[in-house]
């Protein structure tokens, strides 16, 4: 038995359903068996025997079913599933309420592990509504290390049951045993230990053997989470080798060499149509010293919902088109903007030709339905058309230097003759892989500037992106006026209408989000009591809102579809825009000034805050209403976090201490474990082990001389990969 053996090698019974599950869990080695941790842990009780069971606790028995029936509960008749749970120290009921088919998956002396509350009296207790899980085990094995004259260490070993993520055809109980079997064979102790024994003492963590007995069968949950922390360092440490390992290559290429002329920056950002912050100032500050490097810049720019991340953008893609190639009199050095959808590239687009009206300096658009390129011959305020073939042929001649676009940015016929720049918007809706392909396009490494109003926890931002610099933008421009957030239950609603009605009378515009687009179907799904966008813009139209020209955004429109819709509300023809999400990310409407969120609950925050910062783009008083459609605790603590929360990194951090960094966006969007996703609540932890990475990686440069450390690293780059 070695580690990297597929499971079906010593597990050789296993059925097609089950080898579709361990497929679908990513477990495909030995290896891959002992690294599926578990999720949580049962406490089975102080003794886990019928004999002990004391009402209100919520106990884990393993037992023999006797006497499974259907049968009508006394008093109001419901029908409903019983049976006997039998183990050496006596039995005790099993009863399903309104779930009599239960007892057609029991039979006469099944062997089974029992998770429930303990109900009744002190007399006659029973177990309500259990799980119920075939057991592998003999009960009378488990019985004698509970009651027999067992030492205390097995008493505890048992008191905590592993509860496993598990998929269909693979339970928690057959990990359980399956993790023991490896446990036996000694597998554990064949693996290769990929952290220094200096780091392990350094900061006290189990070794991996130990680790693994401690996180699969921990006698105490001390040992679980001695185990968690050690695993989540050696997560985040292994990411952090990889992406130092990456950025030292990165440094070691050159960038194309960009003129940096101070006072005709100063002189360009001058006319923008406000004066830039001094948030704004700092970072454009950062990204010219990084020019002035001959290696190319990686940098990541956190910029608050509004904070003129797009200004900062331009301002820095004016240096690099104003600069010539190396040894060439005329040409200009080119950038490449990417945008995640259609409507952003064309709204940024506009914004750069707003603030390059005064330069003549060509600007493309490159989408999946159309190319434009600015100035066009007549008028030169408008841009024009052109076909896919022409726009190709002169951006690969260096005729347009800035390129605005979505993916089709990176397809490969399109090619840049001097790309120096590459700025992507909305970072963590691309994955890396398509970050280092735009990077990669050509021969030449471009300076990198990665963008996002998704506000991220630092540690979170150290861990993902810790090949870039971090900036923030963490100042609003000036004159903006906070935003006023309220939190309505249905009886206030009245009130978030008459806010609209009077920002329609005073000639602006409002939003309407709600979180489903079409009503359900009762036929095919459980009806959700949540709002949707078709039926909730008739209603508005019909008994709300009588006089106003309302719009929808969704999904499910065509790109012309969502391209007009969005289009008539910016230039003000549509009053009231209903939509989903969809708008969540960089649309931007001045005009717009009070937003009204349906099912607010049903949003992370981090979205929450972004769905609100589309009403904050001009100096006039704007408002948020929250609309939950219920108030629970979890909901009401987090709906007085979104409207008392300066900021949006502030709200991150909310959730991550309440709810896990998984909250954020999900971990595997990330592409990274829970264990190491809750860790990143331990900042001291990710500044630790990034620390050791560097330092590791400026001793033993491409990590030559630590071959397990290399491959371990390769596969949890690869697994970030996976977003």
């Amino acid at each position: 038995m070695n580690p990297d053996d597929p499971v079906e090698k010593s597990f050789s019974r296993l059925k097609p359903d089950q080898k579709r599950a361990l497929a679908k869990l990513r477990i495909r080695t030995l290896r891959d068996l002992l690294y599926h941790f578990p999720a949580r842990y049962e406490n089975a009780g102080p003794t886990g025997t019928i004999a002990a069971l004391t009402p209100g606790n919520e106990v884990t028995l393993y037992g023999t079913i006797r006497k499974p029936e259907t049968k009508k509960s006394w008093k109001s008749r419901r029908p409903m599933a019983q049976a006997w749970l039998e183990d050496a120290s006596g039995k005790v009921k099993l009863m399903w309420f309104s779930q009599p088919y239960i007892a057609k998956t029991l039979h006469e002396g099944m062997v089974v592990r029992v998770h429930g509350r303990v109900a009744g009296t002190d007399t006659t207790v029973y177990v309500a509504n259990p799980e119920v899980e075939r057991a592998a085990i003999d009960p009378e094995a488990v019985h004698h290390t509970l009651f027999h004259d067992a030492p205390e260490t097995d008493i505890e070993l048992h008191a905590l049951h592993p509860i496993y993520p598990e998929s269909q055809g693979i339970s928690s109980l057959w990990l359980q045993h399956a993790a023991r079997k490896l446990f036996e064979a000694r597998l554990h102790e064949q693996l290769v230990d990929p952290l220094p024994a200096g780091i392990l003492a350094r900061y006290k963590l189990p070794t991996l053997p130990s680790a693994l007995v401690f996180i699969h069968t921990p006698k105490k949950r001390a040992d679980a989470e001695a185990a968690k922390k050690r695993f989540a360092f050696e997560e985040i440490f292994l990411l952090q080798l990889a992406l130092q390992e990456q950025r030292r290559v990165a440094e070691q290429e050159r960038a194309l060499p960009v003129a940096v002329d101070r006072t005709a920056l100063a002189d360009f950002v001058s006319h923008f149509p406000f004066p830039v912050t001094s948030a704004q100032q700092r970072v454009i500050d950062h990204i010219v010293r990084d020019f002035e490097q001959s290696r190319p810049m990686l940098r990541l720019l956190e910029g608050d919902v509004g904070s003129g991340k797009t200004a900062v953008a331009a301002a820095t893609a004016y240096l690099v088109a104003t600069s010539k190639p190396p040894g060439r009199i005329a040409g200009s050095l080119q950038v490449a903007y990417l945008c995640p959808t259609e409507i952003l590239a064309a709204q940024h687009f506009s914004t750069f030709i707003a603030y390059f009206k005064d330069h003549p300096i060509p600007i493309g658009l490159v989408t999946g339905s159309e190319c434009r390129k600015f100035p066009s011959r007549v008028p030169y305020q408008e841009s024009a058309h052109l076909s896919k073939a022409a726009f190709k042929k002169m951006v690969a001649n260096g005729e347009i230097p800035i390129v605005i676009g979505t993916h089709a940015l990176i397809e490969k016929s399109l090619s840049f003759k001097h790309l120096a720049y590459a700025i992507i918007d909305e970072q963590h809706r691309f994955g890396t892989l398509h970050r280092q392909k735009l990077v990669t396009k050509d021969t030449t490494v471009p300076h990198l500037l990665s963008m996002t109003a998704t506000p991220i926890p630092r540690t979170l931002a150290l861990t993902i992106y810790g090949d870039l610099d971090l900036s923030l933008l963490d100042e609003m421009p000036v004159g903006r006026k906070p935003i006023i957030t309220e939190v309505l239950g249905p009886e206030k609603r009245t009130a978030a209408y008459e806010r609209v009605r009077a920002e329609l009378a005073a000639g602006r515009q409002a939003y309407v989000i709600c979180p489903r687009i079409d009503e359900p179907d009762p036929e095919k799904e459980l009806a959700i009591q949540a709002k949707s966008v078709k039926a909730e813009a008739e209603r508005l139209k019909k008994d709300i809102f009588p006089n106003a020209v309302i719009g929808m955004l969704h999904s499910k429109m065509r790109p012309t579809e969502k391209e007009a819709s969005m289009n008539a509300f910016v230039r003000g023809e549509t009053h009231i825009l209903v939509a989903t999400s969809v708008v969540e990310v960089g649309v931007n409407v001045p005009n717009a000034t009070v937003i009204l969120i349906e099912g607010a609950e049903r949003f992370g925050l981090a979205q929450l805050h972004q769905l609100r910062g589309r009403v904050i783009r001009s100096t006039n008083q704007a408002f948020c209403f929250a609309l939950p459609e219920s108030f629970g605790e979890a909901t009401r603590e987090r709906m007085k976090a979104f409207t008392t929360a300066k900021n949006g990194f502030e709200l991150a951090e909310y959730d991550l201490a309440l709810r896990g960094a998984g909250a954020l966006t999900g971990g595997k969007q990330w592409g990274v474990s829970d264990i190491a996703m809750e860790a990143l609540k331990n900042v001291k932890l990710v500044e630790a082990a990034r620390s050791e990475a560097a330092q590791l990686i400026s001793e033993d440069p491409g990590l030559m001389h630590h071959h397990e450390l290399a491959t371990r690293a390769h596969a949890a780059l690869a697994l970030l990969h996976l977003e």
